[in-house]
């Protein structure tokens, strides 16, 4: 069977990507297209594959500034020629899923999650406080064109996975689709507890550096129990966090996986301040015995266990996260039970619902 793989943006290794490494997997000859490809960004599994990019690859300064290319992402998704394979899959929280497929070959999207900025989350990336003004008033009429395009489009999918309940209900929302659940994998091979290691007594955070993730709570909450806090990511908000952090807080920037294991591996608790669609971090950090201190929206109610494997937070606020941190540190957590819980997201476990997702989709186009 030909498969065809897209996937909005090769720029870096994150969850989106380590999902596509591991679908990728399962079909090594699969070409992958997407908008944009950073060489050398992403593991050597991707970078195996042929890598056909769009005429977004050419535009000036894209490598550090492709969001502000973002009108031009439907043009050039939909100008991909996908004819001659047997099997679609994208994997999309952008434009990925709008790729325009022959009618007789079948389209699974995984999808991490309808456009944020378009739909529920444009003022964290594009209001007045973020771009101005007139530059944000101008970005609302674009990203209502979006909007509408998005929900166009999603008939061109055969078969929607999300990857958690909490995204299948924003799909249901925004596309009136109905879709599988398969949860991400994380490699639990590789994320292990320390052997015989007491943890130190600071905070991590391992996140891209965006509004939406709200890390300006994790730094007042650590500072509110004087505590040390160590940020690894990049992105747009790295500037006006450092403003804010003072001392106590470093940021090294992107780490290798094995340095950021190790941090897992050493930390007092990880914090996730901001809704996430599903959270790697949260599921790397438990599979290396270590609790979860995030905010109880989203797909941490559906890898953390309140109590257990780390602590739910019910109020966003600063305060409720200095509480829960004192919490967490005062409480004695099993870190055994904390790794059994990571084990639910296994890279065999993935592979095989996602052979069964892609099996169910060719048996009901056929």
């Amino acid at each position: 069977m030909r498969v065809a793989l897209v996937h909005d943006w090769l720029t870096g290794m994150r969850g989106g990507e380590k999902v596509l490494e591991a679908i990728a997997s399962l079909y090594p000859n699969a070409p992958i297209f997407t908008l944009l490809h950073v060489p050398g960004s992403v593991s050597a599994e991707l970078e195996s594959h042929e890598i056909r990019t769009s005429f977004v690859q050419a535009l000036p300064a894209v490598r550090r500034h492709y969001r502000q290319y973002l009108p031009l992402f439907p043009s050039a998704i939909e100008r991909f020629d996908l004819r001659g394979y047997d099997f679609v899959i994208s994997t999309s929280h952008c434009v990925a899923k709008s790729v325009i497929v022959p009618r007789e070959t079948p389209h699974l999207c995984y999808c991490h999650s309808p456009m944020r900025y378009a739909w529920d989350q444009f003022d964290a990336y594009f209001g007045p406080a973020q771009i101005g003004r007139t530059r944000s008033a101008v970005m609302r009429v674009v990203m209502n064109r979006m909007a509408r395009w998005d929900a166009r489009t999603a008939d061109r999918v055969d078969a929607f996975v999300a990857n958690s309940q909490y995204v299948a209900a924003r799909i249901r929302r925004y596309y009136n689709r109905v879709a599988t659940v398969v949860y991400p994998s994380v490699d639990t091979d590789f994320y292990q507890p320390a052997p015989a290691r007491r943890p130190d007594p600071f905070f991590l955070v391992v996140s891209a550096l965006v509004p939406y993730k709200r890390l300006e709570v994790a730094i007042d909450a650590v500072r509110a129990v004087n505590g040390r806090l160590t940020i690894v990511g990049r992105g747009p908000e790295e500037k006006r966090l450092r403003a804010l952090a003072g001392t106590g807080v470093e940021f090294p920037g992107w780490l290798s996986d094995t340095d950021i294991r190790t941090l897992y591996q050493q930390c007092a608790a990880v914090l996730m301040p901001g809704v996430e669609d599903f959270g790697m971090v949260p599921v790397e950090a438990q599979a290396c015995g270590r609790p979860v201190v995030a905010l109880a929206e989203g797909g941490a109610l559906e890898s953390v266990i309140d109590g257990e494997t780390g602590i739910l937070v019910r109020d966003p606020a600063a305060p409720a996260f200095a509480d829960a941190l004192r919490r967490a540190t005062a409480t004695t957590f099993d870190a055994a039970a904390i790794r059994r819980n990571a084990e639910r997201f296994s890279i065999p476990r993935f592979k095989q619902e996602i052979q069964e997702a892609i099996a169910a989709t060719t048996s009901t186009r056929s």
